[in-house]
């Protein structure tokens, strides 16, 4: 018996009790076990992960044990299906086999994976829609969203399908990280049993945030009786229950003046917990927001753990949605203005706010006065970014805005006169606080979007005054 063979058996005996064939992962699944590949070379193969590919394939073992009356696992795969053939001498093997009754009928829950995600999906969300409990006070309204599909896809597919246990959303201030998260909530909440959203802002410290969690969730009527309060824990309440909590704000934990996601001292157990939470088993999931990527992140994500980071960029066409739904329709200009403002959501929202005050609502009047203007608003978010640089991260941003075009590795470090390490060091937190861009030919190159070369061009001649 060869793979394809074994597969077709295996196939129509599914098809048989289900009315289902295998999907295109489950078959991969079945040709790596057969071949005695591990579940890591099938999810490099398949292009998933290694961990939402094994818990398919244990389902998949699960469903052909109850099948076949005996149990089933990746190992002995190919032993026992060769036994079955050996034993029974068939031309046409599958179809014999299932002709002859010796098919087990299984239960409608271990079928469940067959399920398309789509009828998944209704079914899980019109059974939980009932008992899912919600903390959300401090969950910001939800205003126009407009675009992030395969952004909004992508974290749906990976918190929900890949099980990834801990979330990072990173992006300059006005990205849209907030806005997005709130899509994000109300599309998967009720594939959760408590879903909470946390400011660390207001709260702060870890014990605070801790006890509101655990507070939200003990006070529910229907586990008073199953909560054993002595384990007030939030890895635990994570463990035993199916979590979604939201983390906004987490740039408040990090020290200022120094390199992205460095933690403040006191604040060292928040990196505890999200090692932890990347770490241990369970079934929830934890989403950070944050401007910048936090370094227990940036370790946890090289060790290939369950992390899944997403750094958001400007939106491209949508932009033009969101500059005409302020009621401004000129073409003219509307191109430049989202190149020269990111394609930035806020910062869009308020230009066009001073377009229409200042300008009778026309692109071409502002561009043609200042093409770059820094209103008060956007000077002053701005500020709130730059402030948390460190003295060497605001020395490169000096020299890359005062280039006309992007610049060298090698010209910077002449430049700025620094120590090697300290300029790959300063360049890389710059770029996990998506301040500057970074060319994709074959020498990279840096540069920075013309907003926030204004803003420093701005602050530096401020500084000689």
């Amino acid at each position: 018996m060869d793979v394809e063979e074994a597969l077709e058996f295996i196939d129509h005996l599914i098809f048989t009790v289900s009315e289902k064939h295998l999907d295109s992962l489950q078959k991969e699944i079945f040709r790596g076990a057969w071949n005695h590949q591990k579940y890591k070379e099938i999810a490099q193969y398949s292009h998933r992960s290694e961990k939402y590919v094994k818990g398919v394939g244990c389902e998949l073992w699960k469903l052909l044990s109850g099948i076949l009356g005996e149990p089933m696992s990746k190992s002995s795969l190919r032993s026992t299906l060769e036994r079955i053939k050996k034993i029974n001498h068939s031309t046409n093997f599958a179809r014999d086999y299932v002709g002859i009754g010796n098919v087990n009928m299984v239960c409608a829950e271990t079928l469940n994976f067959l399920e398309s995600p789509k009828e998944k999906d209704s079914r899980v969300e019109s059974a939980n829609k009932s008992i899912v409990y919600e903390y959300l006070d401090e969950m910001p309204e939800s205003g126009i969203f407009h675009g992030r599909t395969q952004e909004l896809d992508n974290l749906e597919h990976s918190i929900v399908e890949e099980h990834y246990n801990l979330v990072l959303i990173s992006g300059i201030v006005g990205i849209g990280k907030t806005a997005l998260s709130i899509q994000l909530v109300e599309r998967i909440k009720y594939k959760f049993d408590y879903v909470s959203w946390l400011n660390i802002r207001t709260f702060l410290s870890l014990e605070t945030v801790q006890e509101k969690l655990i507070e939200f969730i003990y006070s529910q009527e229907a586990n008073k009786s199953l909560v054993d309060k002595s384990q007030k824990d939030i890895i635990y309440c994570l463990q035993k229950y199916r979590c979604l909590v939201v983390l906004d704000n987490v740039q408040t934990i990090f020290n200022t003046g120094q390199l992205a996601g460095n933690t403040k001292t006191e604040y060292d157990g928040y990196n505890i917990l999200f090692r932890q939470i990347a770490e241990l088993s369970h079934n929830s999931c934890v989403v950070l927001l944050s401007w910048e990527k936090p370094r227990e992140i940036v370790t946890l994500e090289c060790e290939n753990k369950s992390v899944y980071c997403l750094q958001l960029q400007g939106l491209e066409k949508e932009s033009q949605e969101i500059i005409k739904s302020k009621g401004l329709t000129e073409d003219e200009g509307l191109l430049e203005l989202i190149h020269n403002y990111q394609g930035n959501p806020l910062w869009l929202k308020i230009i066009t706010t001073t377009i229409k005050e200042l300008f009778n609502g026309k692109i071409s009047n502002l561009l043609k006065y200042d093409p770059l203007f820094l209103s008060e608003e956007l000077d002053y978010l701005l500020c709130q970014q730059f402030n948390r640089l460190s003295d060497i991260e605001k020395q490169i941003m000096y020299v890359i805005a005062s280039e006309p075009d992007f610049i060298s590795m090698s010209k910077l470090l002449e430049r700025t006169q620094l120590l090697p390490s300290d300029l790959l060091n300063a360049v890389q937190s710059l770029g996990r606080r998506s301040l500057i861009e970074k060319s994709s030919g074959e020498f990279i190159t840096f540069g920075l979007q013309p907003i926030i070369k204004q803003y420093v061009k701005n602050q530096y001649t401020h500084t000689l005054k």
